[in-house]
């Protein structure tokens, strides 16, 4: 078997562990949002895909720090586990502008210093998969959304690669997505239930 594809296999493996623990929201996502990334640099290389290359390495840090912000104790709550809540308004803002600037830099660092094919769209799903990574450490619900759009772009540029596990992958991954927020949801009021 063809080495790039059983790192694909693997990696959608881990992909699939990691998409049951992000829906049930336990922390044990982060282990696996560590672990898909480090198979998935290899898989991205091979593919010309740098910036999903590079987002990689970032997604190994945040799931380290997700990790942490989801584990340890929340000082101005006094809770053990960061509660699922509403992005704060201001997130919005923040969080648009700063994707514009991140896909604005990835885009022209891929363009002029890659031979990226695909520099817009791969800068795109780069800038927006950075925006939702920090969302979901913050546990905020909204993430879903962004990971939808993440992953519609993402399955139409591993077909264009080639890279067809990981495009099953991320279709799976819109649907889960859906159902995902639904059961945010859930666990979201009943944890506000809780608190009253």
């Amino acid at each position: 078997m063809d080495w790039n594809l059983a790192l694909e296999i693997f990696g959608t493996i881990v992909g699939l562990i990691y998409l049951y623990y992000e829906y049930k929201a336990h922390r044990l996502l982060w282990i696996m949002g560590i672990i898909m990334p480090a198979v998935s640099l290899g898989v991205y290389y091979n593919a010309g895909l740098y910036a999903d290359m590079g987002i990689n390495a970032y997604y190994i840090i945040a799931g380290i720090y997700g990790y942490l912000v989801w584990t340890f104790k929340n000082k101005h709550r006094r809770q053990v586990e960061l509660p699922i809540t509403h992005a704060p308004r201001r997130t919005y803002i923040y969080s648009t502008a700063i994707t514009i600037c991140l896909f604005a830099l990835i885009y022209n660092i891929l363009l002029h210093y890659t031979d990226s094919n695909v520099p817009a769209w791969d800068a795109l799903s780069t800038a927006l998969s950075i925006t939702a990574m920090w969302m979901l450490a913050r546990k905020y619900i909204e993430q879903w959304w962004v990971w939808i759009l993440v992953d519609i772009i993402s399955v139409g540029l591993y077909i264009y690669k080639g890279i067809y596990f990981y495009a099953g992958l991320y279709a799976l991954y819109i649907v889960i997505a859906v159902l995902g927020y639904i059961n945010w949801l859930k666990i979201m009021k009943n944890e506000h239930n809780r608190s009253l």
